[in-house]
C-alpha cells in the first residue's frame, strides 16, 4: 500500500508546496487535505484553531495512510506544530516565512514581507526578522485579499488585477529618495506563489519574489529519505463539498476530493 506525503492547508495555498515537492521529488506519492469549511484561518481565535488543526490533520493522516505531514500553512505552523507533533506518530514538517533566504539575496537591505494579518505581526515572525534580517529594513504588509484571489485562480476564475495592485501598493508607498529601494519580497503565505505572474505584473519594477516552497521540499527530502512513488492521482480531502475545488485539485494531480469529518 502506498503511503503518501500529506500536504495540509486551510485552502489551496498548499498547492504551491505541492509544485515544489514534485519538482524536487519527481513521482512522489502525495495526498492533499484542506479545511475549506473554515477558510480563512486568520480570522479565528488561536486556541480554537489549534484544536481544529489537530482534529483535521489527525483525520486526514488516518484517511490517507500518510507517512509524513507537511503543514503548508504559515498560520497553522506558527500555532500548532508542537501540538501536532505530540498527537501524531508521523513526522511533521512546518512552514515559516522565507525571511532568511530573502535577507541573503537582498542587495539594498530593504525587504518586503507580504503575508496574512494572522502572520505578519506574530511574535514568531518578528523573531525571524530579528534573527535573520536585523540589518534590513523589513516592510510588513498584511495582504489577506490575495488569499481569495489565489482561491479564485485554482477554481478557474481570473484573479482581479486591481485587487492585487491594491494589496501590493503599501510595499511601494514606503519608497523614497531618502531610503534604499525595496528589492526583495517574501511571499509569507503559501497561497501567494500561485499568483506570482500577477504579482510581477502589478509591481512597478522588478523585484525578487521569495517563498518557502523549495525550502520545505528540501526538508521533506531530508526527513522522508525513501518516499513512495505513485503515478496515479493522489487522494484529496476537503471539509466542505465544492465541485469547483475538485476541478482545481484535479489540475494539480489529485483525485476527486473525499469529505473529511474531523472528530
Amino acid at each position: 500500500m502506498v503511503a503518501p506525503i500529506l500536504v495540509f492547508d486551510s485552502g489551496v495555498g498548499g498547492l504551491s508546496v505541492v509544485q515544489a515537492l514534485r519538482h524536487r521529488l519527481p513521482g512522489v506519492a502525495l495526498a492533499y487535505a484542506c479545511d475549506n469549511a473554515m477558510l480563512p484561518y486568520g480570522r479565528r481565535e488561536d486556541a480554537w484553531l489549534v484544536q481544529r488543526i489537530q482534529a483535521v490533520c489527525q483525520a486526514a493522516v488516518a484517511a490517507s495512510g500518510a507517512r509524513a505531514l507537511v503543514v503548508a500553512c504559515n498560520t497553522a505552523s506558527t500555532l500548532a506544530l508542537d501540538a501536532l507533533r505530540k498527537c501524531l506518530t508521523v513526522p511533521v514538517i512546518g512552514t515559516v516565512p522565507a525571511i532568511k533566504p530573502a535577507a541573503a539575496v537582498s542587495r539594498t537591505r530593504h525587504i518586503g514581507l507580504l503575508a496574512t494579518s494572522a502572520t505578519v505581526s506574530r511574535p514568531y515572525t518578528l523573531r525571524l526578522i530579528q534573527d535573520f534580517a536585523a540589518d534590513c529594513r523589513v516592510t510588513r504588509v498584511a495582504a489577506d485579499a490575495l488569499v481569495g484571489e489565489a482561491e479564485r485562480l485554482v477554481v478557474g476564475q481570473v484573479p482581479d488585477r486591481a485587487a492585487i495592485g491594491r494589496a501590493l501598493a503599501p510595499l511601494w508607498d514606503v519608497s523614497s529618495a531618502a531610503e534604499p529601494a525595496l528589492d526583495t519580497v517574501v511571499l509569507g503565505c503559501t497561497h501567494f506563489p500561485l499568483l506570482r505572474r500577477w504579482l510581477a505584473e502589478a509591481a512597478p519594477r522588478e523585484v525578487a519574489w521569495i517563498d518557502s516552497g523549495e525550502a520545505i521540499a528540501r526538508r521533506v527530502a531530508q526527513v522522508v529519505t525513501a518516499p513512495d512513488r505513485c503515478q496515479a492521482a493522489g487522494p484529496s480531502f476537503v471539509t466542505a463539498p465544492d465541485e469547483r475545488l475538485g476541478r482545481g485539485l484535479a489540475a494539480f494531480g489529485f483525485a476527486p476530493p473525499r469529505s473529511l469529518h474531523p472528530g
